[in-house]
């Protein structure tokens, strides 16, 4: 997942996919706390991936801010 592909995105594309990241990583935890982690390079993967979801979100709300004249 490619940054320029993400600031593409709207806000509510970037929450569904900041959702479907967050059940991906509950779903790695569980698979590990049951012995069925089969692929140990994901959690780094995924935890990477929602930070750069995150950044994408707060830099479009402040950008957004910024446009708005400061006001909330």
């Amino acid at each position: 997942m490619k940054p320029k592909d993400l600031r593409a995105k709207n806000a509510a594309a970037l929450g569904e996919e900041l959702l479907k990241l967050r059940r991906e990583q509950f779903n790695l935890r569980m698979a590990r706390a049951t012995g069925q982690a089969a692929k140990p390079d994901q959690f780094a993967k995924v935890r990477k991936n929602i930070a750069r979801v995150k950044t994408i979100l707060a830099q479009s709300q402040a950008n957004d801010l910024k446009a708005s004249g400061g006001k909330a």
